[in-house]
Parts: C-alpha cells; structure tokens; sequence
C-alpha cells in the first residue's frame, strides 16, 4: 500500500501540518478546516508505506486516515515540551530578583 503524499504546513500554527494524497490535492480537505488551518503552504512530497516511518506520526494512522477521509492533521507538539527544552538560565532570566 504505498502512497505518495504531498505535505502542507500551517501559516497559522508553527508545527501543524496536513498530509493529502497528492492526486487529490486539497479536493477533499472541508472547507472548515481549511479555513482554521489558513492556505496551505506545500512542504514536500513524499513516498508512505506501511513500513516507514515518521518522527511524530503512526503511519498506519496516516494512511488510514488518507484512505477513509482524504486528509491527516498532524498537530503541534503540546507547549511544555519546547519549555523543558530551554536553559535553566532563560526560564528564570524574568524571575523577580
């Protein structure tokens, strides 16, 4: 089952991308999350298989969802993990003294 893939990424939020089948295009993205997610910008394609893999997503997931409704929405990473990543000296740099 491979599938090649276009990605797109959100002007509006960092890290938040859309995966479609690149035959389809954006025809089968609703409107409604195309207007949340704001114009997509085309990232990259690629080739999906069930045997690769994807730094943040389950494949069989995306595939699964390119299949059944046209469209995966990967979603940004929760906030606290960009904070946990940052120097001790930058989280307290506006503690009060």
């Amino acid at each position: 089952m491979k599938r090649i893939c276009s990605i797109y990424r959100s002007p509006r939020k960092h890290e938040m991308y859309l995966y479609v089948l690149r035959a389809d295009a954006l025809s089968r993205v609703p409107e409604p999350l195309l207007g949340a997610f704001g114009a997509p910008v085309h990232a990259f394609d690629m080739v999906l298989t069930p045997e690769r893999t994807l730094a943040r997503e389950d494949i069989t997931k995306v595939l699964e969802n390119l299949d059944n409704q046209g469209y995966h929405l990967q979603m940004p990473p929760p906030e606290e993990d960009y904070i946990q990543h940052l120097p001790e000296e930058l989280l307290r740099r506006n503690d009060p003294v």
